[in-house]
């Protein structure tokens, strides 16, 4: 895990690199970006791991009106056309973003 300024980057191996990236947004600017991301990535992973050379990372940016999320990571080789797709659907499904905002949530 790394933090520069604003965004926070969880990723096993650095300089970390973004061959395939998705972003998405959340509106709860509260929400943990370390919780956050390790959620996507941890996803992400059980989606694309027989991706061959996949490295998954996941960038976090506060921003002023909520959290600005990229996922995806580094691949070695070709990047199949469904695994922008496969990164989409995962960000988009509403059951996962409810899961990751209430293990991201700050306690009372």
């Amino acid at each position: 895990m790394a933090v520069e300024g604003d965004t926070l980057v969880v990723a096993r191996r650095v300089p970390v690199r973004f061959d395939l990236a998705v972003e998405t947004r959340f509106d709860d600017p509260s929400l943990r970006r370390g919780r956050l991301a390790h959620q996507v990535r941890q996803d992400m992973w059980r989606r694309l791991q027989r991706l061959r050379g996949f490295q998954p990372a996941v960038a976090v940016t506060r921003e002023a009106d909520g959290l600005r999320l990229v996922a995806g990571g580094a691949v070695d080789g070709r990047i199949p056309a469904n695994a922008r797709k496969a990164v989409s659907a995962l960000l988009e499904d509403a059951e996962l973003r409810e899961r990751w905002q209430r293990c991201a949530r700050r306690s009372a």
